[in-house]
């Protein structure tokens, strides 16, 4: 079994994690995007949206993070993907709360036009507004994690960590690099920093926090 992923890729650690937390052995293959690997033969064979994770199993080939964790928490019998038909729906339901409006306006709004300059708007004005637009967003959708999906339990779909905690902590964890803080969120800053004490978590997650290190002095737009 090989992945193909970049280990700063949002989408690419949650995969990462849930296989080092799990201990199932697998190839990495890892996809210079600083390059445009993803781009460029082989790897828009297997997928021609030209993005990371791609898992391949055998002959099958799967992308998209989400559906990756569900198939290796089903391939693996993993209680990270509970078999009760409710408890599932419930996971499914926050790992698509998270990978729609959440990460639109955290990711592509907020973080990434200040990070990636293939993220960034055309205009000053345009990347001024999109990033504003993000912030103001963010403290809605934070605020819904934080009370409403998290509140009183310990992770995101209950009182047991499942493949929801690994998916949303990762895109969580991307703020780091941009400096947001967590400190008006109790639910989620406790939440998160029980997922940072998993013992995979620096390993897996060293080189993003290199990248944030190495930005910790530029002046970006951030929420605290």
């Amino acid at each position: 079994m090989k992945l193909h992923f970049h280990p700063v890729s949002t989408a690419s650690r949650p995969v990462v994690l849930f296989l080092a937390e799990h201990d199932i052995p697998y190839e990495p293959v890892v996809v210079d995007l600083q390059t445009g690997a993803h781009k460029k033969e082989p790897f828009i064979t297997l997928n021609p949206s030209s993005q990371v994770p791609v898992l391949e199993d055998g002959d099958f080939v799967l992308t998209e993070s989400s559906a990756i964790l569900k198939y290796l928490a089903e391939k693996h019998d993993s209680a990270a993907y509970p078999k009760d038909l409710k408890k599932r729906a419930r996971v499914n339901s926050v790992m698509d709360w998270f990978n729609t409006a959440f990460m639109r306006e955290f990711a592509y709004h907020l973080t990434y036009p200040q990070l990636f300059p293939h993220h960034k708007r055309s205009s000053d004005v345009t990347q001024t507004d999109t990033i504003q637009w993000g912030r103001d967003k963010c403290e809605f959708w934070f605020d819904i994690l934080d009370k409403n999906l998290i509140g009183n339990h310990k992770f995101v779909a209950g009182d047991e960590i499942t493949i929801a905690d690994y998916f949303g902590a990762e895109i969580i964890a991307t703020g780091d690099i941009i400096g947001v803080k967590l400190d008006r969120y109790p639910n989620i800053s406790r939440w998160m920093k029980t997922m940072r004490g998993l013992k995979s978590w620096n390993k897996v997650n060293e080189v993003m926090t290199g990248f944030a290190a190495a930005m910790k002095d530029k002046p970006f737009v951030t929420f605290a």
